[in-house]
């Protein structure tokens, strides 16, 4: 039987970039070095990480609502880590058969890029790329149209179950969300090159990405103010599903509606899909305890910003 761990961030490509204040900075520094030490005494044989892609990796080329790794490398965006990841391919492939045996359509990669809303939460939980072996299911939370939130879950239920076989330690991450709407572009009416580039954006130039990062840092600076036009956050929202997922009950992720969080909390709120998966796995491995380690809103990084911890309850000897 497998001993598990999870661990839910917000990741934000402005932390570094975008001030918030020097308190708040401590704050999320002091929370993440929290993480990173818990991460490091558990010692993970294997991570499994459910996380979105921001129009890096995949495309409307080709959307799959869900893919799994056997092979990636970073991209490097907003000051994360260039290089590959440390997959065990085989390993991988057994849990992609395992997740299409249990009913659920999974695409898979060989050869995936992946970008901050993957690699920032491992660095952050890990210090690096590689130091542990480690898995990527990539869940579309940014590229409409979305399957239902009954669906994410039982993609973590599959996944929680063959983790419960493997006798490992395994930490399982989620990463993304909670509230925040930042500059991402819509296919729906967007412009020839805005469409070209939702459609098929693979490895943009230097300037294209400078650029890019460029808009969101400005949006950064302005948001939660009247002159911006975005969603603001919704901390009530936030910290609801936050104890939604710290309670157990998540019977109730089946009644999410997509269209009234894109509307209450932001579009890419939606993010919050990897933390369902998460939290789903961790269940089906067994009972947990959970609990919030942190939240705040934090307009200067575009994110309610939240950390989450769970552990499998020990079974009782008879």
């Amino acid at each position: 039987m497998s001993i598990v761990q999870l661990k839910c961030l917000s990741h934000t490509p402005l932390r570094g970039l975008n001030d918030p204040g020097a308190d708040v900075e401590a704050e999320v520094d002091a929370v993440l070095a929290k993480v990173r030490a818990e991460v490091e005494a558990f010692d993970p044989e294997l991570i499994i990480i459910f996380a979105p892609d921001h129009y890096n990796g995949l495309f409307y080329d080709l959307m799959p609502p869900f893919v799994l790794a056997t092979a990636a490398e970073s991209v490097g965006d907003y000051k994360t880590l260039l290089g590959p990841l440390s997959i065990p391919s085989d390993l991988a492939l057994e849990l992609a058969k395992h997740v299409l045996d249990s009913d659920m359509d999974l695409a898979i990669s060989h050869r995936l890029q992946v970008d901050h809303g993957c690699t920032q939460s491992l660095e952050e939980a890990s210090g690096s790329l590689t130091r542990y072996p480690v898995i990527p299911i990539i869940i579309n939370s940014v590229a409409p149209p979305f399957g239902p939130y009954r669906r994410i879950r039982k993609l973590g239920e599959a996944v929680g179950q063959f983790v419960a076989k493997l006798d490992k330690r395994v930490l399982i991450l989620g990463t993304g969300g909670l509230s925040h709407e930042p500059p991402v572009p819509l296919l729906d009416g967007a412009t020839e090159d805005v469409a070209n580039f939702l459609i098929a954006g693979r490895n943009p130039t230097p300037e294209f990405r400078a650029a890019r990062q460029a808009r969101t840092l400005a949006t950064g600076k302005i948001f939660g103010t009247p002159e911006c036009g975005l969603t603001p956050l919704n901390p009530e929202w936030d910290k609801h599903f936050m104890q939604m997922l710290a309670s157990g009950a998540l019977e109730q992720v089946d009644a999410l509606d997509i269209e009234e969080i894109s509307r209450l909390a932001g579009r890419s709120t939606h993010e919050v899909r990897t933390w369902v998966a998460a939290f789903a796995a961790m269940a089906a491995v067994g009972e947990y305890s959970a609990q919030v380690d942190y939240y705040r809103p934090i307009n200067e990084w575009i994110a309610g910003y939240g950390v989450m911890s769970a552990t499998t309850k020990p079974t009782a000897k008879p």
